[in-house]
């Protein structure tokens, strides 16, 4: 090596123990954490139209939550027969929307019980701040169903289930699953795109900024007064 080169090598000193302190420092710096929320939908196809809007509102969830830090999304839809199945972690609008407009809804029965399953595999693994479920009926065993909700709410991650319509059997499952994991169920009219836009968007700001990030959101109110009392539940701070 030139004789100039090696003149450039840093050696030991007040620099170097400088730049070792700081990397140092830096490594002991809790890293920032993105908060992780599951979606999950029903692709049966009475749920076609409501999947076409959700397709087109995903991007303002990642916006909102991207005001207040961030948010990694899984996406978990069932459908036909016997089908459910769960993405890979995204942080990305656009990869989320490919994913989603790659799905045709088929007719079948719900498969709640698979979804509510899946999240605790998911929150066993690390923490879920929380999971937003789209659906408008309830076609299974209430007391299985309701078992796995309250696995999950023991692992502290609330079920917002969001009811499309006013089925009354889906009001009661999703009310008894909201009860049991200290989650909020809210219903919508399917013919309000915005009903169900301000709902998503305070979704995301809870899972990405706790209670406190739905202060002076349109929908966040409502979603609010859903949930249940601080002191109940195990979720996101605030």
């Amino acid at each position: 090596m030139p004789e100039d080169d090696r003149r450039t090598i840093p050696t030991a000193g007040p620099a170097s123990s400088a730049i070792d302190t700081f990397l140092k420092q830096a490594r002991q710096t809790p890293k920032r954490t993105v908060g992780r929320l599951i979606f999950a939908l029903d692709a049966t196809q009475s749920r076609q139209p409501t999947w076409d809007r959700a397709c087109s509102m995903q991007a303002e969830m990642f916006r909102e939550a991207g005001r207040l830090g961030g948010l990694a999304i899984q996406l978990v839809f069932y459908r036909g027969y016997g089908e459910c199945k769960a993405s890979g972690w995204t942080v990305n609008a656009d990869d989320l929307l490919r994913r989603m407009t790659q799905v045709q809804c088929q007719g079948g029965l719900t498969q709640i019980g698979k979804v509510l399953a899946n999240a605790r595999r998911q929150a066993e693994s690390g923490p879920v701040a929380a999971l937003v479920f789209i659906g408008d009926a309830f076609e299974e065993d209430i007391d299985a169903v309701c078992e796995k909700a309250g696995a999950l709410g023991l692992l502290g991650v609330p079920a917002l289930m969001f009811q499309e319509g006013s089925d009354p059997a889906a009001a009661r499952a999703f009310g008894e699953i909201a009860k049991l994991t200290g989650g909020a169920h809210c219903a919508f009219d399917p013919s309000s795109a915005d009903a169900l836009r301000d709902l998503l968007r305070a979704a995301a700001a809870f899972a990405a900024g706790g209670r406190l990030a739905l202060r002076d959101l349109t929908g966040g109110g409502r979603l609010a007064q859903a949930l249940p009392p601080p002191s109940r539940r195990s979720g996101p701070a605030g």
